[in-house]
Protein backbone atom coordinates (compact mmCIF):
# COMPACT_ATOMS: atom_id res chain seq x y z
CA UNK A 1 0.00 0.00 0.00
CA UNK A 2 1.68 3.05 -1.18
CA UNK A 3 1.96 5.48 1.88
CA UNK A 4 -1.00 8.06 0.91
CA UNK A 5 -3.58 6.74 3.06
CA UNK A 6 -4.28 8.28 6.62
CA UNK A 7 -6.17 6.58 9.71
CA UNK A 8 -7.73 9.43 12.26
CA UNK A 9 -8.05 8.16 15.32
CA UNK A 10 -10.58 9.40 18.28
CA UNK A 11 -9.90 8.67 21.49
CA UNK A 12 -11.19 10.13 24.70
CA UNK A 13 -13.05 9.28 28.04
CA UNK A 14 -16.58 7.36 27.88
CA UNK A 15 -19.57 9.24 27.48
CA UNK A 16 -17.65 12.19 26.07
CA UNK A 17 -19.52 12.05 22.42
CA UNK A 18 -16.73 10.51 20.24
CA UNK A 19 -19.34 8.20 18.29
CA UNK A 20 -20.70 11.59 17.08
CA UNK A 21 -17.76 13.19 15.93
CA UNK A 22 -16.46 10.04 14.28
CA UNK A 23 -19.75 10.12 12.31
CA UNK A 24 -19.80 13.35 11.36
CA UNK A 25 -15.94 12.40 10.20
CA UNK A 26 -17.50 9.94 8.50
CA UNK A 27 -20.06 11.69 6.35
CA UNK A 28 -17.38 14.83 5.59
CA UNK A 29 -15.19 12.59 4.49
CA UNK A 30 -16.85 10.15 2.85
CA UNK A 31 -15.60 6.92 4.50
CA UNK A 32 -16.27 4.39 7.32
CA UNK A 33 -15.69 3.77 11.02
CA UNK A 34 -13.76 0.88 12.49
CA UNK A 35 -14.86 0.72 16.36
CA UNK A 36 -11.96 0.33 18.82
CA UNK A 37 -14.25 -0.24 21.33
CA UNK A 38 -13.50 -3.65 23.55
CA UNK A 39 -17.38 -4.57 24.97
CA UNK A 40 -18.69 -3.23 21.10
CA UNK A 41 -17.47 -6.34 19.36
CA UNK A 42 -20.07 -8.23 21.56
CA UNK A 43 -23.37 -8.70 19.63
CA UNK A 44 -25.27 -9.91 23.08
CA UNK A 45 -24.37 -6.81 24.94
CA UNK A 46 -25.71 -3.81 23.57
CA UNK A 47 -27.19 -1.02 25.68
CA UNK A 48 -24.37 -1.31 28.95
CA UNK A 49 -21.80 -0.91 26.64
CA UNK A 50 -23.33 2.12 24.81
CA UNK A 51 -23.37 0.98 21.34
CA UNK A 52 -23.88 3.47 18.51
CA UNK A 53 -28.07 3.15 17.92
CA UNK A 54 -29.41 1.95 14.83
CA UNK A 55 -29.53 5.84 13.13
CA UNK A 56 -26.46 5.89 14.04
CA UNK A 57 -25.15 3.30 12.07
CA UNK A 58 -26.90 3.71 9.26
CA UNK A 59 -25.51 7.35 8.49
CA UNK A 60 -22.08 5.96 8.61
CA UNK A 61 -20.56 2.29 7.92
CA UNK A 62 -19.29 0.59 10.85
CA UNK A 63 -16.64 -2.02 11.86
CA UNK A 64 -16.67 -4.49 15.13
CA UNK A 65 -20.00 -3.41 16.01
CA UNK A 66 -21.80 -6.80 16.97
CA UNK A 67 -19.08 -8.24 14.96
CA UNK A 68 -18.46 -11.07 18.04
CA UNK A 69 -19.89 -13.67 20.40
CA UNK A 70 -19.06 -12.97 24.49
CA UNK A 71 -18.52 -16.87 24.12
CA UNK A 72 -16.02 -16.49 21.48
CA UNK A 73 -11.81 -15.31 22.93
CA UNK A 74 -11.02 -12.06 21.01
CA UNK A 75 -8.02 -10.99 22.33
CA UNK A 76 -5.96 -7.62 21.30
CA UNK A 77 -3.68 -9.44 19.26
CA UNK A 78 -6.54 -10.75 17.64
CA UNK A 79 -8.39 -6.88 17.13
CA UNK A 80 -4.99 -5.88 15.86
CA UNK A 81 -4.70 -8.34 12.81
CA UNK A 82 -8.38 -8.56 11.99
CA UNK A 83 -8.28 -4.16 12.07
CA UNK A 84 -5.30 -3.95 9.72
CA UNK A 85 -7.20 -6.10 7.20
CA UNK A 86 -10.38 -3.90 7.59
CA UNK A 87 -8.22 -1.30 7.20
CA UNK A 88 -6.42 -2.89 3.97
CA UNK A 89 -10.02 -3.22 2.24
CA UNK A 90 -11.24 0.65 3.28
CA UNK A 91 -8.32 2.09 1.75
CA UNK A 92 -8.68 0.33 -1.62
CA UNK A 93 -12.11 2.63 -1.88
CA UNK A 94 -10.86 5.76 0.38
CA UNK A 95 -7.71 7.51 1.45
CA UNK A 96 -9.15 8.01 5.10
CA UNK A 97 -10.58 6.01 7.45
CA UNK A 98 -11.58 6.88 10.80
CA UNK A 99 -10.71 4.24 14.57
CA UNK A 100 -12.70 5.33 17.48
CA UNK A 101 -12.92 3.91 20.75
CA UNK A 102 -11.79 4.59 24.23
CA UNK A 103 -9.71 1.32 24.90
CA UNK A 104 -6.74 2.65 25.04
CA UNK A 105 -5.13 -0.66 24.30
CA UNK A 106 -7.09 -1.83 21.29
CA UNK A 107 -6.20 2.01 19.94
CA UNK A 108 -2.51 1.22 20.24
CA UNK A 109 -2.68 -2.31 18.88
CA UNK A 110 -3.50 -0.76 15.72
CA UNK A 111 -1.89 2.51 15.65
CA UNK A 112 1.93 1.02 17.59
CA UNK A 113 1.65 -2.57 17.54
CA UNK A 114 1.65 -5.09 20.24
CA UNK A 115 4.71 -6.81 21.16
CA UNK A 116 4.50 -10.64 22.34
CA UNK A 117 4.92 -11.41 25.70
CA UNK A 118 7.05 -13.97 27.06
CA UNK A 119 5.58 -16.80 29.06
CA UNK A 120 4.19 -16.81 32.48
CA UNK A 121 4.90 -18.75 35.64
CA UNK A 122 1.49 -21.43 35.76
CA UNK A 123 1.78 -21.48 39.77
CA UNK A 124 1.67 -18.02 40.17
CA UNK A 125 -1.52 -17.94 37.88
CA UNK A 126 -3.11 -20.63 40.08
CA UNK A 127 -1.49 -18.69 43.63
CA UNK A 128 -3.19 -15.23 42.29
CA UNK A 129 -6.72 -17.34 41.68
CA UNK A 130 -6.57 -18.69 44.66
CA UNK A 131 -6.15 -15.22 45.89
CA UNK A 132 -8.64 -13.78 44.20
CA UNK A 133 -11.30 -16.89 45.43
CA UNK A 134 -10.44 -16.11 48.75
CA UNK A 135 -10.38 -12.24 49.46
CA UNK A 136 -11.86 -11.12 45.90
CA UNK A 137 -9.73 -8.58 43.75
CA UNK A 138 -8.86 -5.87 45.68
CA UNK A 139 -5.37 -7.06 46.99
CA UNK A 140 -5.00 -8.25 43.60
CA UNK A 141 -5.67 -4.16 42.58
CA UNK A 142 -3.42 -3.27 45.36
CA UNK A 143 -0.31 -5.07 43.94
CA UNK A 144 -1.02 -4.26 40.40
CA UNK A 145 -1.20 -0.80 41.28
CA UNK A 146 1.89 -0.64 43.14
CA UNK A 147 3.87 -3.20 40.04
CA UNK A 148 2.46 -1.62 37.13
CA UNK A 149 1.00 1.85 37.90
CA UNK A 150 0.86 2.29 34.09
CA UNK A 151 -1.32 -1.06 33.10
CA UNK A 152 -3.20 -0.51 36.06
CA UNK A 153 -4.47 2.90 34.82
CA UNK A 154 -6.02 1.77 31.79
CA UNK A 155 -6.95 -1.77 32.64
CA UNK A 156 -10.59 -2.59 33.34
CA UNK A 157 -10.93 -2.70 36.86
CA UNK A 158 -14.10 -5.45 36.71
CA UNK A 159 -12.24 -7.35 34.56
CA UNK A 160 -10.88 -10.12 36.68
CA UNK A 161 -8.38 -11.85 33.92
CA UNK A 162 -6.77 -9.26 32.78
CA UNK A 163 -5.70 -7.67 36.37
CA UNK A 164 -4.74 -11.06 37.40
CA UNK A 165 -2.80 -11.82 34.32
CA UNK A 166 -1.23 -7.89 34.87
CA UNK A 167 0.07 -9.25 38.16
CA UNK A 168 0.85 -12.56 37.19
CA UNK A 169 2.95 -11.43 34.56
CA UNK A 170 4.81 -9.13 36.61
CA UNK A 171 5.65 -11.86 39.45
CA UNK A 172 6.74 -13.92 37.13
CA UNK A 173 8.83 -12.05 34.73
CA UNK A 174 9.61 -9.12 37.28
CA UNK A 175 8.85 -6.61 34.35
CA UNK A 176 5.96 -4.62 33.66
CA UNK A 177 3.21 -5.57 30.94
CA UNK A 178 2.79 -2.16 29.66
CA UNK A 179 6.57 -2.15 29.19
CA UNK A 180 6.06 -4.34 26.79
CA UNK A 181 2.75 -2.54 25.57
CA UNK A 182 4.64 0.54 24.62
CA UNK A 183 8.06 -0.82 24.14
CA UNK A 184 8.14 -0.93 20.18
CA UNK A 185 6.35 0.82 17.63
CA UNK A 186 5.79 -1.04 14.21
CA UNK A 187 5.72 0.70 10.73
CA UNK A 188 2.53 0.94 9.54
CA UNK A 189 1.97 1.47 5.91
CA UNK A 190 -0.71 4.51 6.92
CA UNK A 191 -0.22 7.96 7.86
CA UNK A 192 -2.06 8.49 11.70
CA UNK A 193 -3.37 11.59 12.95
CA UNK A 194 -4.90 11.29 16.63
CA UNK A 195 -7.64 13.44 17.64
CA UNK A 196 -8.66 13.46 21.68
CA UNK A 197 -11.70 14.95 22.74
CA UNK A 198 -11.49 16.07 26.64
CA UNK A 199 -14.03 18.51 28.58
CA UNK A 200 -14.31 19.83 32.27
CA UNK A 201 -13.77 17.48 34.55
CA UNK A 202 -17.39 18.28 36.00
CA UNK A 203 -19.22 18.66 32.63
CA UNK A 204 -18.14 15.10 31.56
CA UNK A 205 -19.40 13.46 34.77
CA UNK A 206 -22.52 15.18 34.59
CA UNK A 207 -22.65 13.69 31.23
CA UNK A 208 -21.36 9.70 32.80
CA UNK A 209 -24.18 10.15 35.29
CA UNK A 210 -26.90 11.14 32.56
CA UNK A 211 -26.00 8.26 30.44
CA UNK A 212 -25.94 5.78 33.61
CA UNK A 213 -29.44 6.83 33.73
CA UNK A 214 -30.61 6.84 29.87
CA UNK A 215 -29.20 3.14 29.89
CA UNK A 216 -31.13 2.16 32.73
CA UNK A 217 -34.41 3.71 31.19
CA UNK A 218 -33.68 1.93 27.46
CA UNK A 219 -33.65 -1.50 29.66
CA UNK A 220 -29.79 -2.27 31.45
CA UNK A 221 -31.27 -4.47 33.86
CA UNK A 222 -33.54 -6.67 31.68
CA UNK A 223 -30.18 -6.72 29.05
CA UNK A 224 -28.49 -7.88 32.66
CA UNK A 225 -30.96 -10.68 33.09
CA UNK A 226 -31.39 -11.70 30.31
CA UNK A 227 -27.01 -12.53 31.05
CA UNK A 228 -27.05 -13.91 34.11
CA UNK A 229 -26.66 -17.15 32.48
CA UNK A 230 -22.83 -16.20 31.34
CA UNK A 231 -21.94 -13.63 33.81
CA UNK A 232 -18.96 -16.01 34.59
CA UNK A 233 -17.57 -14.84 31.13
CA UNK A 234 -15.05 -12.41 30.69
CA UNK A 235 -16.98 -10.14 28.26
CA UNK A 236 -19.52 -9.40 31.31
CA UNK A 237 -16.90 -8.61 34.38
CA UNK A 238 -17.05 -4.94 33.43
CA UNK A 239 -18.48 -2.22 34.47
CA UNK A 240 -22.49 -1.25 34.54
CA UNK A 241 -22.70 -5.67 34.47
CA UNK A 242 -20.69 -6.27 37.60
CA UNK A 243 -22.59 -4.07 40.00
CA UNK A 244 -26.40 -4.84 38.48
CA UNK A 245 -25.24 -8.79 39.06
CA UNK A 246 -24.49 -7.77 42.83
CA UNK A 247 -27.78 -6.59 42.84
CA UNK A 248 -29.41 -9.57 41.49
CA UNK A 249 -27.23 -11.49 43.96
CA UNK A 250 -29.13 -9.11 46.66
CA UNK A 251 -25.78 -8.43 47.78
CA UNK A 252 -26.17 -4.34 47.40
CA UNK A 253 -29.45 -2.31 46.56
CA UNK A 254 -30.63 -1.15 43.37
CA UNK A 255 -29.60 2.20 44.31
CA UNK A 256 -26.71 1.23 45.43
CA UNK A 257 -25.66 -0.92 42.31
CA UNK A 258 -26.73 2.49 40.19
CA UNK A 259 -24.13 5.03 42.37
CA UNK A 260 -21.83 2.38 41.81
CA UNK A 261 -22.32 2.26 37.80
CA UNK A 262 -21.90 6.24 38.12
CA UNK A 263 -18.91 6.17 40.45
CA UNK A 264 -17.18 3.26 38.50
CA UNK A 265 -17.62 5.04 34.77
CA UNK A 266 -16.19 7.80 36.50
CA UNK A 267 -13.29 6.25 38.04
CA UNK A 268 -12.81 4.48 34.23
CA UNK A 269 -13.00 7.98 32.77
CA UNK A 270 -10.43 9.93 34.53
CA UNK A 271 -7.76 6.59 33.70
CA UNK A 272 -8.98 6.78 30.09
CA UNK A 273 -7.50 10.12 30.35
CA UNK A 274 -4.61 9.03 32.37
CA UNK A 275 -3.47 6.99 29.30
CA UNK A 276 -4.60 8.92 26.56
CA UNK A 277 -2.60 12.15 28.02
CA UNK A 278 1.16 10.20 27.85
CA UNK A 279 0.60 10.24 24.58
CA UNK A 280 1.82 13.48 22.90
CA UNK A 281 0.74 12.82 19.18
CA UNK A 282 -2.93 13.25 20.54
CA UNK A 283 -4.53 16.67 19.33
CA UNK A 284 -6.65 17.99 21.99
CA UNK A 285 -10.27 19.30 21.24
CA UNK A 286 -13.75 19.78 23.23
CA UNK A 287 -16.55 18.11 21.96
CA UNK A 288 -18.28 21.09 20.67
CA UNK A 289 -15.52 21.79 18.14
CA UNK A 290 -16.00 19.29 15.07
CA UNK A 291 -15.70 21.90 12.58
CA UNK A 292 -12.46 23.14 14.25
CA UNK A 293 -11.38 19.23 13.54
CA UNK A 294 -12.55 18.98 10.01
CA UNK A 295 -10.34 22.25 9.39
CA UNK A 296 -7.28 20.84 11.10
CA UNK A 297 -7.54 17.23 9.69
CA UNK A 298 -7.82 18.42 6.16
CA UNK A 299 -4.97 20.85 6.55
CA UNK A 300 -2.77 17.88 8.26
CA UNK A 301 -3.53 15.38 5.38
CA UNK A 302 -3.18 18.10 2.82
CA UNK A 303 0.55 18.71 4.60
CA UNK A 304 1.02 14.84 5.16
CA UNK A 305 0.26 14.14 1.16
CA UNK A 306 2.64 16.99 0.00
CA UNK A 307 5.30 15.88 -2.43
CA UNK A 308 8.32 15.67 0.13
Amino acid sequence: MAKNKTLIVIAGPTAIGKTALAITLARHFKTEIISADSRQFFKEMSIGTAKPHAHELAAAKHHFIDSHSIHTFFSTGDFEKEALEVLDEIFTRNDLAIMVGGSGLYLDAVTKGLDELPDTDMEIRNQLNALFEAEGLEPIKRQLEAADPEYYAKVDQANTQRLIRGLEFFLSTGKKVSSFLTNSKKQRPFDIIKIGLNMERPLLYGRINHRVDLMLQEGLLEEVKSLQDYRALNALKTVGYAELFDYMDGTITYEEAVEKIKQNTRRFAKRQLTWFRRDEQIHWFTPDQSIEVINFLETSVAAAHQPK
